[in-house]
């Protein structure tokens, strides 16, 4: 299904060096976390992956429709907040992690066809895997 990414830690205090089959790119910490900001933190690289997929979804559908989209933008941002803030929340007490997403159409679309883009937009692979039930099974040597 998927290539294997491998990271590296690189020479640099948190620079990681990330292999995806024959792509290479990096992640860094910003410099007011003592990285040397050569490449996106961990957390803009899940919003990168999460924007990705959602905009390819939208895309893919918007194709099998014959669907007049020009182009899709999707603006992402991470944050942590209370849990008392958040009306719609399991978590009552400590911090919830929110990722807020903007999605742009651009096309001559209908009322009905950007609904249902928007819709669509939730059901990108990597949007249900985030908010799915996720085992991560970490082995050592």
């Amino acid at each position: 299904m998927s290539r294997s990414v491998v990271v590296n830690a690189g020479l640099s205090r948190y620079v990681q060096n990330i292999s995806v089959g024959p792509h290479l790119l990096q992640a860094d910490e910003p410099g007011d976390a003592g990285g040397n900001d050569v490449g996106p933190n961990p957390y803009e690289l899940l919003l990168a992956a999460l924007g990705a997929c959602t905009s390819m979804t939208i895309r893919m559908y918007a194709e099998r429709k014959q669907w007049p989209l020009r182009s899709v933008q999707v603006r992402l941002a991470y944050s942590r907040i209370h849990a008392e803030d958040c009306a719609n929340c399991d978590t009552k007490d400590g911090m919830v992690d929110r990722i807020d997403t903007e999605v742009s159409l651009l096309g001559d679309l209908s009322d009905d066809q950007r609904q249902k883009l928007m819709e669509i937009a939730k059901r990108c692979p990597v949007h249900r895997t985030l908010v799915s039930e996720l085992q991560i099974a970490t082995n050592g040597t």
